[in-house]
């Protein structure tokens, strides 16, 4: 999971839901001073969150662009029903099309995946290509995504997460991590409890399924390029969901470019945010 560097939320945005043909979603909305060049719809991945970009919202806004970062269903703020096959990656790449509906302003709207995120963001532009008509998106961007399932010793880890949410509550396998992590540095209290509260907040389906993805997912490589749509793929320096040249190869797949934030990780939003707000612009900027 990302971890926010601070919960603050700047000036320039608001915590709002956002109406749409599937339901509301909780969201971050920021607004640039000036003119807007475009809306920029930001996916978290796997255990995360709207706020893993939330050090992405002013620098975003100051390059002029209206930005959206939302919760997935079955994550934190925004919730949801049903069984795991409610929370099934194409589901949710139908959420993305409802979003991106109602997020049409007459600008270019990007849209951007983290991690897991990713997966659904490329989900949701093979649907609309299969449906026809104009893609609603002027570009997509894969943040620390891979092609396929992500790197087998993380596949292990997430299969046993996938077996204790069988028989445990969150709650208790928060408790269990946190003895396992005992020895690793510990954020600053605030953020401590806004990961707890997160955790516990996410619908056990939505994780189980969301899980079951990513340690089986499909490489759609090449359909995606097939596409045409403008990608570009950013990394960290190192990754431990998919290796950085395994994200590298995949840019080459799709004749993307693709850029490493230095300094960062797995969360180039949360860990190098103004590095990586600068990437995006600088892109966003040559696909309007």
């Amino acid at each position: 999971m990302s971890t926010p560097p601070f919960l603050k939320l700047p000036a320039c945005a608001s915590a709002v839901r956002l109406a749409t043909s599937r339901g509301s979603f909780a969201s971050l909305v920021a607004e640039p001073a000036g003119p807007v060049l475009g809306t920029a719809l930001l996916v978290p991945g796997f255990t995360g969150s709207k706020e893993d970009f939330i050090a992405l919202l002013e620098p975003l806004a100051g390059y002029g662009y209206r930005t959206v970062a939302v919760d997935q269903r079955g994550q934190y703020e925004t919730g949801g029903e049903g069984g795991p096959a409610a929370y099934a990656i194409d589901e949710l790449a139908l959420d993305l099309l409802a979003l991106s509906a109602a997020l049409e302003t007459g600008t270019p709207l990007h849209l951007l995946g983290h991690s897991f995120g990713g997966q659904v963001c490329r989900q949701a532009v093979l649907a609309a290509d299969r449906a026809g008509g104009p893609l609603p998106w002027s570009s997509l961007t894969l943040l620390s995504t891979g092609p396929a399932a992500i790197e087998p010793d993380e596949a292990a880890r997430t299969k046993l997460l996938i077996d204790a949410l069988a028989g445990m509550s969150l709650e208790e396998i928060w408790q269990v991590l946190q003895e396992m992590n005992r020895d690793k540095p510990k954020p600053a209290p605030e953020i401590g409890e806004f990961l707890h509260r997160r955790w516990v907040a996410n619908r056990p389906e939505a994780l189980i399924e969301m899980g079951g993805h990513l340690v089986s997912a499909p490489d759609r490589v090449a359909e995606l390029a097939a596409v045409g749509l403008p990608v570009q793929v950013v990394s960290g320096e190192q990754d431990y969901a998919w290796p950085v040249p395994e994200q590298r190869a995949m840019a080459e797949r799709l004749g993307a470019r693709h850029t490493t934030v230095p300094g960062a990780l797995h969360s180039p939003n949360a860990e190098q945010p103004a590095a990586t707000a600068a990437v995006l612009a600088g892109f966003w900027d040559l696909t309007k």
